[in-house]
């Protein structure tokens, strides 16, 4: 009886420490498995973090680009507005849709070209005088695809309009407002002439300044 009882007490306890043993292996592969399915969740967490980081520091940027025209016409209040297209989906004339607007569309966006710097800005005003062999593209030209007609011939227009002062004044204050000064003076009207008794300066020549000279 003492034999069989032994017996029965060892074979329990022999499957009690397997009992034992095969939970704690299930909870190990349990635990590798778990932490295995979170590292795509944390990989994945880790990818947004960076793209939110990227868009912070591009936001600037995009936000400067679409409202620049506005501090641009601040500064320069006498500039040609050309702000009478009408839009395709409301059907009415957008006033937000400006010819600075779309010249700073191009020369970011379209040119891909810094918005800091003279002579790139020189350059941009060049493609709307023909003085470069970059020329405008219908198909790609800001407001193409918003307005109902395309504003580019009457942009270009506009732009050859404007005297070599006032170029150069535009090209300094679209350089002001992306590099965050201020205190630019307005320029005259197209058409109109400085009174050189009045005028406390001239400006400079600049290098590139021979292809704003074209009428």
């Amino acid at each position: 009886m003492k034999k069989q009882l032994k017996l029965g007490l060892s074979f329990l306890f022999v499957t009690l420490i397997v009992a034992i043993f095969t939970l704690l292996s299930w909870v190990l592969e349990s635990g590798e498995l778990s932490i295995s399915a979170l590292e795509p969740l944390l990989l994945r967490s880790s990818e947004y973090a960076s793209a939110v980081r990227v868009a912070q520091q591009s936001a600037p940027l995009q936000v400067r680009a679409q409202d620049a025209w506005k501090f641009v016409y601040e500064k320069l209040p006498d500039l040609p507005i050309e702000n009478n297209y009408i839009s395709k989906e409301t059907g009415k004339v957008d006033p937000n849709n400006t010819l600075v607007g779309r010249l700073i569309r191009y020369h970011v966006f379209v040119k891909g070209r810094p918005p800091n710097y003279r002579f790139d800005w020189k350059l941009s005003l060049a493609d709307y005088l023909g003085a470069t062999p970059d020329y405008l593209v219908e198909s790609v030209y800001p407001g193409n695809d918003v307005l109902r007609s395309n504003p580019m011939e009457g942009d270009r227009a506009a732009i050859q309009g404007l005297n070599k002062v006032q170029r150069d004044a535009l090209v300094q204050a679209l350089v002001d407002v992306f590099s965050g000064n201020s205190g630019q003076k307005p320029v005259p009207a197209a058409g109109e002439t400085k009174d050189r008794s009045t005028s406390p300066e001239i400006p400079q020549p600049q290098p590139g300044d021979a292809k704003l000279l074209i009428p």
